[in-house]
């Protein structure tokens, strides 16, 4: 395939391994190299990485701002359906995947170019993600994954590779490098590597950089009020604000409240059990309100049967299959669910915690006072009716029971 390529878009972020990547395309394929760096929310300065890219040689840089686009396409539609992974995970590094993947095929279609390159190991979940959306919305597209090619299997080798061929590598102070792979979006941070690869060594206390130990976390609490339209929340305390505005004002109240730090061994599609570290204020947040907001809006059996769809969801977006019939579809079927997600909801941030202190629906909510009172409730209901209710209920239990079964 090599001698077939005349040109590469690359994922590119300007660190160490797609730098090195963008200096061994150019010398392995003998093709142009076209770089992407996205702004999804990571909270590092990009216009490094279009000075590296410029200083190698690079013609076409692309660096875009895709946050709103982020939040309101992939977030938000993610959190209509309350996805959850394994029953802890929510997601952060698995839904930016396909955003990464569908403008990397744009940009080739762009640019002319005859394939994609990135810069995920053979080892992880990443490979699938960017791949399987890639392949979904360009099924000819041609994909490099050098790390499934080269030798460079290393920090080391990457380091002497990046000496041999003048790339220049920024060595930050002594002890100021986290010495833990990371990454980080609008929506979430994450921690793997070194000690953590021991599940039963607690991470460091200066490990986390989102958010506040629930030790050292305000002794007030805070009080929130958020405002749900069509199952996504529009507003912050009655100011409107957009979905990538409310989940970076989320990120940072939580934070400051210890909210949303999580410690998992999840298992990783290609097979292996893995440990990481999370810090998802914002989105620990939404996901408590949200499901406060559907408890007084949704009808019972659809409540119920959305809750059981969720898993099939949530292990369809980590596993990368995101530009699918089958997502698509159970999307539909969720979003349909979310016409009558209106109202607002109040919650308390108090040392780690999110509690839900009260919600509100002046148009869909199916709480009746009268029926759920433990006063008089006016013949609101007749409690006699339990009876049959109970024995017609009953009647496979009693048959089975004469039998001793």
């Amino acid at each position: 395939m090599r001698n077939k390529i005349k040109k590469v878009v690359l994922a590119y972020s300007g660190g160490l391994d797609t730098s090195v990547i963008l200096k061994w395309l150019q010398e392995h394929y003998g093709c142009e190299v076209v770089t992407f760096t996205a702004d999804i929310g990571q909270g590092e300065e990009l216009e490094p990485a279009r000075a590296k890219a410029a200083a190698a040689g690079i013609k076409e840089i692309y660096i875009e701002d895709l946050r709103e686009e982020f939040a309101r396409a992939f977030v938000y539609p993610m959190f209509r359906a309350n996805a959850v992974y394994e029953g802890e995970y929510l997601l952060g590094t698995s839904i930016a995947r396909p955003l990464i993947a569908k403008r990397l095929v744009e940009i080739a279609d762009e640019t002319g170019a005859d394939a994609i390159a990135h810069g995920a190991t053979g080892k992880g979940n990443d490979q699938v993600r960017f791949e399987l959306g890639a392949y979904a919305l360009k099924p000819d597209v041609k994909i490099i994954a050098p790390w499934r090619e080269w030798d460079l299997l290393s920090r080391e080798r990457l380091l002497a590779y990046a000496e041999s061929q003048g790339i220049p590598v920024e060595m930050k102070r002594a002890g100021s490098k986290s010495p833990y792979s990371m990454d980080a979006n609008l929506l979430h941070i994450s921690y793997e590597g070194n000690d953590l690869e021991d599940p039963w060594t607690e991470p460091a206390a200066d490990m986390w950089r989102w958010t506040r130990s629930p030790e050292q976390a305000p002794d007030r609490p805070t009080y929130l009020e958020l405002t749900f339209e069509g199952g996504d929340i529009l507003a912050l305390d009655g100011e409107r604000l957009t979905p990538a505005g409310i989940l970076a004002a989320l990120n940072r109240i939580g934070g400051e409240h210890g909210i949303g730090r999580n410690d998992i061994v999840e298992n990783r599609y290609v097979g292996m059990k893995s440990r990481g570290c999370y810090e998802t204020p914002g989105g620990t947040i939404m996901l408590k309100a949200h499901r406060a907001m559907e408890s007084l809006t949704l009808d019972r059996e659809a409540a119920q049967l959305k809750d059981e769809l969720m898993p099939r969801y949530a292990k369809l977006v980590y596993n990368g299959y995101w530009f699918t019939p089958e997502r698509e579809m159970l999307q539909a079927a969720i979003d349909r669910t979310q016409q009558v997600v209106n109202g607002q909801v109040r919650l308390k941030l108090y040392k780690g915690n999110v509690m839900v202190v009260g919600r509100r629906s002046e148009t869909n909510s199916l709480f009746d006072a009268s029926l759920a009172t433990f006063e008089e409730d006016a013949g609101a209901y007749d409690q006699g009716d339990a009876t049959g209710f109970i024995r017609l209920n009953a009647l496979r239990l009693r048959v089975a029971g004469r039998q001793g079964r």
